[in-house]
């Protein structure tokens, strides 16, 4: 058989992990987690509902939107958005989440696993003044683990590479994809229509 649908038999291919590769993951930030947070504006949290079913979600901003209280406490903000809130609901039936940080530039990433809570509190609301308009809620992740990525994947996609940027116009506008995939009657747009509408939706809404 050719399905791998045990640890044995994941574990006949794979070997056991080496020695630097088990002990590099924290259980709590140090300073180079830290610092790698402060310079990332991007990152990603993947999480699951009760039964499992799995999400991932972009989230930035400036580098270093999501701030660290201490070794163990990362806050994000939430900020306006379309609603659907799949994180969010998540969060409520399981609050494990994991977390990718990324640093323009630096093919290294940072992942961090931990357990999330969602807040209105004010002193964590309060954490985010230093940009225009307030979060609708914060993301409280007590974390569990950490530990830097090495850069083989980043360097392997050439993400950072400007030569591998392709033409915006190689794919069709959101509008024209979500179009085509609803069968609604929304107006398809231009680049630029939408490029404007997100900043402004940016500017006064957060």
């Amino acid at each position: 058989m050719t399905k791998i649908d045990t640890q044995e038999k994941l574990r006949d291919i794979y070997g056991e992990p080496n020695g630097l590769a088990a002990a590099k993951c924290l259980s709590a930030l140090d300073p180079h987690c830290m610092h790698f947070i402060s310079l990332a504006p991007f990152a990603v949290i993947s999480s699951a509902d009760a039964d499992g079913n799995a999400d991932v979600s972009p989230r930035g901003d400036g580098p270093g939107f999501i701030k660290v209280l201490d070794d163990k406490t990362l806050v994000m903000p939430d900020r306006p958005g379309n609603n659907r809130v799949d994180s969010l609901s998540n969060i409520v039936d399981n609050p494990k989440v994991g977390m990718l940080f990324f640093v323009p530039g630096v093919n290294e990433t940072l992942r961090i696993n931990g357990i999330a809570e969602i807040s209105t509190d004010p002193d964590l609301l309060g954490l985010f003044t230093d940009t225009p308009k307030s979060p609708i809620t914060a993301i409280k992740i007590t974390v569990e683990e950490a530990f830097l990525h090495c850069a083989k994947a980043l360097m392997r996609s050439k993400l950072w590479d400007p030569e591998t940027r392709i033409e915006r116009k190689t794919l069709p506008t959101l509008g024209k994809m979500i179009k085509d995939q609803t069968a609604s009657d929304i107006p398809e747009g231009t680049q630029e229509e939408a490029d404007k509408y997100f900043a402004q939706s940016i500017a006064e809404r957060g």
